[in-house]
């Protein structure tokens, strides 16, 4: 397996991603979406989730594709950024069509992101605007880092971010993760130098550091996120594609399998205080592939991108917690 040509969720065809966010509010918002509708399913496994629309996902629902999907800052009020992604595909005229009506279908899901530093002191909610934002700008090249729906997002011990990472098998299909990280537990082990994901790491895509060279179990050391905001801030959301045709029963298994990527990437990971949730995508433009070789590449698709999502994060005005590269002076 390699990489694609943009190491992006957007090295599968037909996809394409946007980021909007405030720099004062400290959050933001991504949206993915295609030119025609994808099937997609999704799988939740953390404690806490904030979602919309998630339930005509499961493969025994009615509707056979969605338009786009939405990641968003803001707990609660980020599942708003859905209305502003709604408005653009409507305008596109996009939607699933009801009789002489198109109702655009934009699942979302939410990360909390409210205590970070951010002024969030607005009289009108920002989500819709910068969902529209978000979808008015996607193409298939996209920051990573601070920036999008990971602008505000803080792990254990360091900031996070946007990450994506992609793989092409040796069947010729492509794989890819699109990741807003923002978990109770850490990317980094204990000694705060290495990544857990380091194993599936290609090249230097976040920075080369290698495996932590500690043998055996090591005690985790306090989580400077909860000590400067609350335990309650959490959540990592994800989207994991393939080109392979899956219908929506192959698409919610893929999504239970990329979690293993989340579980391997951050430590710990699916606690009661994250909402962690994949969602699962197919364009269905390739012949169907080995599904247990797409689910390890997604999952490893997944911790690459968590990875590269808080190597890519910048330092702001304001923050509560350092950038990894800061921290070691890189």
């Amino acid at each position: 397996m390699r990489p694609g040509q943009r190491n992006l969720i957007t090295d599968i065809a037909g996809l394409r991603v946007g980021n909007a966010d405030d720099a004062a509010l400290k959050s933001g918002v991504t949206v993915l979406t295609a030119d025609v509708p994808f099937t997609c399913s999704v799988a939740v496994m953390g404690g806490a989730p904030g979602t919309r629309e998630t339930d005509l996902l499961a493969p025994d629902k009615t509707v056979p594709g969605v338009d786009a999907l939405v990641l968003s800052g803001g707990s609660a009020f980020g599942l708003a950024a859905a209305d502003g992604v709604m408005a653009g595909l409507r305008a596109a005229g996009r939607g699933f069509a009801v009789g002489p009506v198109r109702v655009p279908l934009a699942p979302a899901a939410i990360l909390f992101d409210l205590l970070n530093g951010g002024d969030k002191g607005w009289s009108e909610n920002p989500y819709p605007a910068l969902g529209r934002a978000a979808y008015d700008a996607v193409a298939e090249n996209f920051g990573l880092g601070s920036t999008g729906a990971g602008s505000g997002a803080q792990t254990a011990m360091h900031k996070g971010g946007l990450g994506s990472a992609s793989l092409v098998l040796a069947d010729g299909s492509t794989v890819g993760a699109l990741v807003a990280v923002n978990p109770l537990g850490s990317v980094t082990t204990p000694s705060g130098r290495h990544f857990w994901a380091a194993p599936f790491e290609i090249g230097d895509e976040f920075g080369g550091l290698g495996p932590d060279p500690t043998p055996g179990l090591q005690d985790l050391p306090a989580s400077r996120k909860s000590a400067a905001m609350a335990a309650q801030g959490n959540t990592t959301i994800a989207i994991v594609a393939t080109d392979a045709t899956l219908d929506k029963a192959g698409c919610q298994r893929l999504a239970v399998a990329s979690h293993d990527g989340m579980a391997r990437a951050i430590v710990p990971s699916h606690t009661p205080f994250d909402g962690d949730l994949v969602f699962a995508v197919s364009t269905g433009a390739r012949a169907a592939s080995d599904p247990g070789a797409l689910g390890h590449a997604t999952s490893v698709c997944l911790s690459r991108a968590i990875a590269r999502a808080v190597w890519e994060a910048t330092p702001a005005p304001g923050d509560l917690l350092p950038t990894v590269r800061t921290e070691l002076q890189l």
